[in-house]
């Protein structure tokens, strides 16, 4: 289960591609280096907002829990990923809590000296704003993808994502080594292990999907493409 160990896919994207090694290295030489253990908090929902995050080893799942009480988890950040809720109002708050998979080394960037160091280097000023531009629209279209094409159309999704995230292909179908359970699926989608379990045995039966020592293995990823009207968007916008 991805609660139980950490993202390591060399093959998969992280978000910090968008700096120049330069400007990463400077970032690198703001940040202090914190230990979070497995299940531990990063922070909280609610939580002032006042610092970036860097992982340099581990990973972490951003989840809020629904007014409905169930658990929405969005965001699944991997060592190379930066990521926070950052901004020019000082009442700004967390609007996930950020948990960690595994064992993690975070890097925090405190907002006063990113500020500082964009002041001093305006190259860096234009990488944040690609960084930020590269976020929204990764979130943009994870909510098209959970809202406009109903719960079939936000597993398709997801399981699109994942296959992107961690996909070996094996003749015409994609494997994926990691194991997911049908409680994990559903937190992604903000459902319940109910309805996916209705949703898989479905696609099951259409020979879209099936299990291979307990793995999912994806058969017609074409299929789930047409379920979510996917927009052909590049992997690392389309991954976990």
């Amino acid at each position: 289960m991805l609660e139980n160990r950490c993202i390591n896919n060399q093959d998969s994207f992280h978000n910090s591609f968008l700096f120049s090694k330069d400007n990463m290295n400077r970032l690198k030489d703001l940040m202090i280096d914190e230990e979070i253990a497995k299940d531990s908090c990063l922070f909280n929902e609610g939580d002032c907002a006042d610092s970036l995050y860097y992982i340099k080893e581990g990973s972490v799942k951003l989840s809020k829990v629904t007014d409905d009480g169930k658990d929405l988890t969005l965001y699944y950040f991997q060592a190379g990923d930066l990521f926070g809720d950052f901004g020019d109002m000082p009442s700004l708050h967390q609007t996930f809590s950020a948990i960690a998979t595994c064992d993690c080394k975070i890097g925090v960037l405190n907002k006063e000296d990113v500020e500082l160091a964009i002041w001093q280097n305006s190259d860096l000023g234009i990488d944040f704003i690609n960084w930020v531009s590269h976020m929204n629209r990764f979130t943009q279209l994870k909510l098209r993808d959970l809202m406009f094409f109903g719960k079939l159309g936000a597993l398709a999704s997801t399981l699109i994502r994942i296959a992107n995230t961690f996909g070996q292909e094996v003749g015409d179908a994609t494997y994926i080594p990691e194991k997911f359970t049908n409680n994990e699926l559903a937190s992604m989608i903000g459902s319940t292990r109910e309805t996916v379990n209705r949703m898989l045995s479905q696609l099951k039966k259409e020979d879209v999907v099936q299990y291979k020592n307990g793995k999912l293995v994806i058969l017609d990823i074409e299929y789930l493409r047409q379920i979510c009207h996917c927009e052909g968007c590049p992997k690392h916008i389309c991954r976990l």
